[in-house]
């Protein structure tokens, strides 16, 4: 349940509801707009007599049960879009953030030309794996410590945040010193050993949809992060599996517009992943700009045909640039002929 604070609700009687809450036997979630305070009430062994009970008090507007599982992720706890801090790159900030990289760390020459050449096109931020899940034991599992280091390199010369992905809890306190965000991947969007781990650490997440989930499974798990204490939460769709087999993955971009309308945390798209051809990567980058996603993630590689990983989705140097090219080359003239037909 959630608990509507009145216009001008005094401290004290905030205060009074959370105490009553916390007797009741429920954890509360304090969100503060600009003129109202929201407290949630979260937990599934308290007495919930007792805070429908709350309508009488002082300060309380409403009482009003949350009919979705995920208490916090869902936007009636919290009405005004989160945005998260990645090394000064606001997401959810209203900014389209564009996120380019390699799938995986190879070299630090790699890394530097791939940085230079995503932020003269457009990006602000640089992804890189140095931990890879691959269905082969004998594919490339990426540098480790190695890739870390090499991408705190770049990240002191280029000035961009870095994202990698963690995947076992033993790696977080290591990642932690060299990457600005911790990426869960898809295989372990439901290891909730490890979420509950990230709950506790003081980084962004940015959680990609598993390719068998469901919306509602994605944002539970994007529950767990923040029932541990961890706000900073980025959602990501990268392709979910389906019959179709021309393409990796399909993207789904109903997705993206789904859990926007469900959930206040941002909602980013992966189309490299999302459908494994080069080709398409441009056309979806503008659909998820279109349908009002935060942003996205891009693999870029400088030569993908000499890739460790990911190669056949990966854009060159030429390539990405001509995908930001086109992504807000058609925005002026939006622009005008809104501005024309508002007239």
């Amino acid at each position: 349940m959630i608990v509507n604070m009145a216009e001008g609700a005094s401290e004290q009687e905030i205060e009074h509801v959370i105490d009553r809450i916390r007797e009741a036997g429920f954890q509360a979630h304090v969100t503060r707009g600009e003129t109202k305070t929201i407290v949630a009430a979260v937990g599934s062994n308290g007495r919930r007599h007792e805070l429908e009970a709350l309508k009488a008090a002082a300060g309380v507007e409403d009482v009003v049960t949350i009919a979705t599982p995920f208490k916090l992720v869902n936007r009636q706890t919290k009405p005004h879009r989160t945005v998260v801090d990645v090394g000064g790159v606001r997401i959810g900030g209203g900014e389209f953030v564009v996120i380019a990289g390699p799938c995986s760390v190879e070299s630090r020459e790699q890394m530097l030309a791939t940085a230079q050449a995503v932020k003269e096109a457009g990006a602000v931020m640089l992804r890189g794996g140095a931990y890879k899940p691959r269905t082969s034991p004998y594919d490339f599992q990426g540098l480790g410590l190695e890739a870390l280091e090499i991408l705190s390199a770049v990240r002191r010369e280029t000035g961009m945040p870095v994202v990698t992905e963690v995947m076992s809890m033993e790696d977080i306190d290591l990642i932690c010193e060299h990457a600005d965000m911790l990426q869960v991947g898809a295989r372990n969007m439901q290891n909730f050993a490890l979420l509950r781990k990230l709950a506790v650490v003081n980084k962004p997440v940015l959680l990609k949809r598993g390719p068998s989930a469901t919306v509602k499974e994605w944002l539970l798990a994007a529950e767990y992060l923040l029932a541990g204490g961890n706000s900073q939460v980025v959602l990501c769709e990268r392709g979910i599996k389906t019959f179709e087999t021309e393409t990796r993955n399909t993207l789904d971009l109903a997705a993206v517009a789904l859990a926007r309308e469900l959930s206040h945390l941002p909602v980013m798209a992966d189309p490299s992943h999302g459908t494994g051809r080069r080709s398409l990567i441009a056309p979806l980058c503008r659909a998820a700009f279109a349908l009002g996603a935060d942003g996205v993630i891009i693999e870029v590689h400088p030569c993908p045909e000499r890739a460790l990983s990911d190669g056949a989705q990966s854009l060159d140097f030429k390539g990405f640039a001509e995908t930001m090219q086109a992504l807000y080359a058609p925005l002026p003239a939006i622009a005008r002929a809104l501005s024309a037909s508002a007239q």
